[in-house]
């Protein structure tokens, strides 16, 4: 159950009108990398673990009610930024008056070619915002990314809000007015907290990498294939341990006669770690079982629910 509060959750305010950059901010509404995208990522992807992991279930939902409130502190900023654009338009008896906001039909020819505004704020939404971003692209469902495995999904959050938070870094470059710089400040360090709960909670399921079940191929976790030509460059993604899998790195610098050697990689035998075809089997088939009994204990054939109400009282 969703229940509004008419008052905003940060105290959004703007010095004065900006159509240019109403445009510019339309890209945290309705764009790729936006409030409604995350709300909507991370309201979806907590269907999938609502009796299997109760408290993730919690956490994501919690979060992207907040990117509600997100959503609707951009979209209530780029309304104030537009004061003066709607009232215009509003007078439809007399065209002179959006004419003289732009200054003479000079003006209004670049506003229309140019766009230095964006034009569907006249002719589609009347100086209001719109689900598109700032080209005017329509919102998409195609921008979610629910996989139906948590510890990918956590993943894909934390990606979304390091996206999201570069996009709200770059908007502050592009105005000067004071309170919309606070409440960008504001949005942007709420991205910084989500990636935050996100890595913490990714870190509580354990095990997490690779992600999902399978393990991959020993043969080739932790192969480094030189593919270009020049000065090649090392460190700790091609050298020394690997991150997680704790394996040697095995530096292939001529990728093209290895193949060949190797009939197409099909000779390969494992090299610099510990894990084997049968470790890795074993390990595929546990973790099968530990997510599928997490996942059958929490929701049992038959009769189901979502809540739980309690009767009414006599």
């Amino acid at each position: 159950m969703f229940y509004h509060s008419k008052e905003l959750q940060f105290n959004a305010r703007v010095s004065k009108p900006d159509p240019r950059f109403a445009r510019l901010l339309l890209e945290q509404f309705g764009g790729g990398n936006g409030e409604l995208k995350a709300a909507m990522q991370y309201f979806v992807q907590a269907f999938s673990c609502r009796h299997t992991y109760p408290d993730k279930y919690d956490m994501l939902m919690d979060i992207a009610t907040e990117e509600f409130s997100h959503l609707e502190i951009v979209g209530a900023t780029i309304q104030m930024l537009l004061n003066g654009v709607n009232g215009k338009l509003k007078d439809a008896s007399e065209e002179e008056s959006i004419m003289d906001m732009l200054k003479g039909k000079a003006t209004k020819e670049e506003y229309i070619h140019q766009a230095p505004y964006n034009p569907q704020f006249c002719v589609l939404t009347g100086g209001g915002p719109n689900v598109t971003d700032s080209n005017g692209t329509p919102w998409t469902g195609a921008y979610i990314n629910a996989n139906g495995d948590l510890t990918v999904d956590l993943r894909s959050n934390i990606a979304a809000e390091s996206r999201a938070k570069i996009v709200y870094e770059y908007l502050l470059q592009f105005t000067d007015d004071p309170y919309v710089k606070e409440t960008l400040g504001f949005l942007m360090t709420r991205e910084i907290t989500h990636f935050q709960q996100f890595e913490a909670a990714l870190d509580t399921i354990v095990p997490n990498f690779p992600p999902a079940i399978l393990q991959g191929d020993p043969r080739y976790s932790n192969m480094y294939f030189n593919m270009s030509c020049g000065e090649d460059a090392r460190g700790p993604w091609n050298e020394g341990e690997s991150s997680r899998l704790k394996e040697e790195w095995q530096y292939v610098e001529d990728p093209k006669s290895y193949v060949q050697a190797t009939e197409g990689l099909t000779t390969v035998e494992p090299q610099g770690t510990d894990r084997t075809e049968e470790k890795i089997r074993k390990m595929e088939k546990e973790i099968g079982k530990q997510r599928s009994k997490e996942v059958n204990e929490a929701n049992p054939v038959g009769e189901a629910y979502w809540s739980v109400y309690k009767p009414a009282t006599e």
